[in-house]
């Protein structure tokens, strides 16, 4: 069900579109401090490949159903990478040139991620933009066609050092090369329950905006070209992506470190998405604090959705928030790999940075027992004035980050 976004315009959709595109992105970001911490760069470099070829492949399939799109060619694969969290519109600025069906390029003429390693050092820009990216972008375009191949032009290290566009990449399609096979990540992630889930789109039918993306490659597209039918269900998909990264990275977390590490830095991840999230949020919906913005919050964040894969609701009565955990697919993942089923959990933090970063005089307690028929519940009023919250330091790691402050050209 999708009732949340009902109320907002086409436009406003599109806002929240791109909002939860960088939210997804910035999920890596939240994880990886945990892992680098704990193991160093070696371990981060070897997760973040496992983790997005894991997602990847099933996120761009998802997507292409869900818009209608089909085909094996370039266009078609640039046409993916227009939706997918590893290039957040504006934050990741992809620049795409067709040739013909076989052969095109593209550039970034601004890259974020770039932007949040170059100050830790080469050792970190290799890893991100040889190492990660090599087989990661293969495994991307191989979705669409397994004998397709990205290949750089130029890419970071910087030489000289302010060099723009950040780096061009060819993409080519040669029928004569072997295809490239499913990575096993994604293969052991086709069966979970966030890979195979049905979304629904959302019930408002105002006539305007394209219902799918079955026409030419567009390199220039914004989200506002879409109906706010297809917006909703868009915006389920683009949260759906965060929770196939997140479970990919917990995934190959425990095969690496055991699952109670795994858990743990999933729940560490979870905690500083779920707050950053919130704060950028409340800027772009404008909503203020009191627990009329933290409703509004809530309603839309993206850690909260698709509700058909996480069922969180909101009531609002009095001078109380209850926020509920209700029993639904993400808990039936058959592990604890997952964010709802950390969330059941007494000791994650998510709903708490998520709550006093729109509000940092709220608090936020657990409801023992839950209430009926819940997993979870958890009970947010507003204290007296005083000295705010403190910023969970999962929240400050995440916000690292370039994207944490990031504004969008385009509202």
């Amino acid at each position: 069900m999708s009732e949340e976004f009902e109320p907002y315009s086409r436009e406003e959709l599109a806002v929240l579109g791109r909002e939860y595109l960088l939210a997804g992105h910035l999920i890596d970001r939240a994880g990886m401090p945990h892992v680098i911490g704990a193991f160093g760069l070696e371990a981060m470099r070897d997760v973040a490949i496992d983790e997005w070829m894991g997602a990847s492949p099933i996120y761009t399939r998802r997507i292409r159903r869900a818009l209608g799109f089909d085909g094996d060619d370039v266009p078609t694969i640039f046409k993916g990478m227009q939706f997918d969290i590893g290039a957040p519109h504006e934050f990741m600025d992809f620049r795409y040139s067709v040739t013909d069906a076989k052969h095109g390029e593209f550039s970034l003429a601004s890259c974020g991620a770039l932007m949040d390693v170059e100050p830790m050092g080469e050792d970190f820009v290799v890893a991100m933009c040889h190492d990660i990216e090599d087989p990661t972008f293969d495994a991307t375009a191989a979705a669409t066609n397994p004998r397709a191949r990205m290949r750089p032009v130029h890419r970071p290290p910087r030489v000289p050092s302010d060099r723009e566009p950040h780096c061009r990449w060819t993409v080519e399609i040669d029928d004569a090369a072997d295809p490239i096979p499913e990575p096993e990540a994604a293969v052991r992630l086709a069966a979970a329950r966030a890979a195979t889930i049905e979304l629904s789109r959302g019930r408002s039918t105002d006539g305007d905006g394209a219902r799918d993306y079955a026409g030419p490659f567009d390199p220039d597209l914004r989200l506002e070209h879409f109906s706010h039918d297809t917006l909703v269900l868009l915006l389920q998909e683009f949260a759906l992506q965060g929770h196939l990264l997140a479970r990919s990275f917990m995934l190959a977390v425990a095969d690496r470190f055991g699952v109670e590490i795994a858990e743990r830095m999933g729940t560490q991840q979870l905690t500083g998405i779920a707050g950053l999230t919130s704060r950028r949020l409340a800027k772009a919906i404008g909503a203020g604090p009191g627990l009329g913005g933290v409703a509004r919050v809530l309603a839309v964040h993206p850690a909260f959705h698709p509700r058909a894969y996480v069922d969180v609701v909101v009531d609002h009565a009095d001078a109380e928030l209850i926020v509920t955990l209700r029993p639904c697919l993400g808990l039936e993942e058959g592990d604890d790999l997952s964010w709802p089923a950390l969330l059941g959990r007494s000791d994650c933090g998510a709903v708490g940075a998520a709550v006093t970063a729109v509000d940092g005089a709220a608090r936020v307690e657990p409801v023992a027992p839950p209430r009926s028929g819940a997993v979870a519940s958890w009970r947010v009023t507003i204290g007296a004035a005083g000295v705010p919250a403190e910023v969970p330091v999962e929240v400050k790691l995440t916000e690292f980050s370039t994207g944490a402050e990031f504004d969008f050209r385009t509202h």
